[in-house]
């Protein structure tokens, strides 16, 4: 594989944690701040929640990134 290649589909997956984080935290922080309208819990869930949640969608882009022919359109099959 070239590295040139894999170096840069690194970065973007790094970068595209790192927005996606960013977005998550601000949601989060957002939606529990409206629903309790308690800043300090909307930081805290806002802190934790999304932090696992950013690990976690990070792996998930990497098995997905290794299931072969992922990029098939899908087709859906009507009865008759």
């Amino acid at each position: 594989m070239n590295t040139m290649y894999t170096n840069v589909t690194r970065h973007r997956d790094l970068i595209k944690t790192v927005t996606f984080a960013v977005m998550h935290f601000t949601v989060a922080f957002l939606v529990t701040w409206a629903l309790t309208g308690d800043i300090l819990i909307g930081g805290l869930v806002a802190m934790v929640e999304p932090a696992i949640n950013t690990v976690a969608f990070y792996f998930h882009e990497k098995v997905w990134g290794c299931v072969k022919g992922n990029t098939a359109p899908l087709h859906i099959h009507s009865p008759g």
